[in-house]
């Protein structure tokens, strides 16, 4: 009785053939890393107030780490079982076309001239650059209306979070005036 063996090459596409029909494995693997990583910090932390009651800080993020880690272990019985996810319908991307890379620099460019300017500026004014700059980027060429709705919008915004949340926002100097 001969024992006959397959060739390397075989192997390694039928290795590729089992990972590309399980790929969703990755997002369990994705899911789990999060899990570990939420549990840790959250058993790790170090809490110096007082409890008031049953639930501290930690239960939170505990409940959420044990919740990523027992999707990733239910999402993962269900793929080695078989289980695929299903290709979403409405989904209307042409994977033909190139990427727009204009849109997305344009993009990063604002989101990080709005991380520069928050400070001097203040999120009123950096805001209203960053809401009409990714307007713009996405294609809104409405020079008329779209910096007073940029504006309102991030004036809006700043009172909410600032005012009646109490998350504090850089004023910068137009709050001085307001």
């Amino acid at each position: 009785m001969t024992t006959r063996t397959e060739p390397s090459s075989a192997r390694t596409a039928e290795r590729r053939s089992w990972l590309r029909e399980h790929s969703e494995l990755g997002v369990c693997v994705l899911l789990l890393v999060l899990g570990v990583l939420v549990l840790t910090d959250a058993l790790t932390m170090d809490v110096d107030i007082a409890q008031r009651g049953p639930v501290g800080p930690k239960t939170v993020p505990v409940v959420v780490g044990t919740g990523l880690l027992v999707i990733a272990a239910l999402l993962a019985v269900d793929v080695l079982r078989g289980g695929r996810g299903q290709a979403e319908g409405g989904e209307d991307v042409d994977l033909s076309e190139p990427a727009d890379w204009r849109t997305v620099l344009l993009l990063a460019g604002i989101f990080l001239g709005t991380s520069v300017l928050i400070e001097p500026l203040g999120f009123p004014a950096a805001g209203a650059l960053l809401f009409w700059g990714a307007a713009f980027a996405l294609g809104s060429r409405r020079l008329d209306r779209d910096p007073l709705i940029a504006a309102a919008l991030s004036l809006v915004t700043y009172v909410v979070f600032d005012k009646l949340l109490g998350v504090p926002l850089p004023g910068g100097p137009l709050m001085g005036v307001l």
